[in-house]
């Protein structure tokens, strides 16, 4: 495939993210990281849609994650109740606070489908053990390639912190995709740092 370099403008309602994929192979040889205080990583089997959906909006929406709010409920509660994708809950002093989504449906490849906290519990040192638990859960059920995407959407912060995690790059993909502040499914105000083009 080949494509021109330059820019090219984008129709209205539409965002523009370089994506880019990193992955592991095994897991770093390094002593665990320490739990911080009042923080527990909590398996759910089989969460509630309406809870996960609040969660994963609450944690998204100053990212525009959209992918998870546009499904059906029917598609979405396939995914939540999979044995091969395993949801787990942040919770520290009995608030909810973020999410660890692991899906191991293909054979080959384990990938950390989600991975992020409410906004003000950034900045604390969770981060860390979290993908230090979610690094030893994928290799423990399976040893094999372990991957996640960032993109330019995402905090400037998270590829820096994948890659200090043990991460390597390996690909890169431009993503076209709906502003979801146009249907609603953020409103207008989310994301400052992305302006909204009417």
């Amino acid at each position: 495939m080949t494509l021109e370099n330059g820019k090219h403008p984008l129709p209205p309602g539409k965002l523009a993210a370089v994506v880019t994929y990193l992955q592991m192979h095994a897991p770093p040889e390094r002593a665990p990281v320490p739990a911080p205080d009042g923080a527990t990583l909590t398996h759910l089997p089989t969460p509630d849609p309406d809870w996960y959906l609040d969660l994963f909006r609450e944690i998204g929406t100053p990212w525009l994650w959209t992918s998870r709010l546009r499904l059906e409920r029917e598609a979405l509660n396939a995914i939540l109740t999979d044995e091969n994708v395993l949801i787990h809950a942040v919770r520290q002093d009995g608030q909810d606070i973020g999410l660890v989504e692991l899906d191991f449906r293909r054979p080959e490849v384990n990938e950390i489908a989600f991975f992020g906290l409410i906004p003000s519990a950034t900045g604390q040192g969770l981060g860390r053990w979290m993908m230090d638990q979610a690094i030893r859960k994928a290799f423990a059920t399976r040893n094999t390639r372990l991957f996640l995407h960032t993109c330019t959407l995402d905090s400037p912060a998270a590829l820096p912190f994948y890659q200090s995690c043990g991460f390597t790059a390996y690909k890169r993909a431009v993503e076209i995709l709906d502003d979801p502040r146009f249907d609603e499914t953020h409103s207008i105000s989310a994301a400052p740092q992305i302006p909204f083009l009417q």
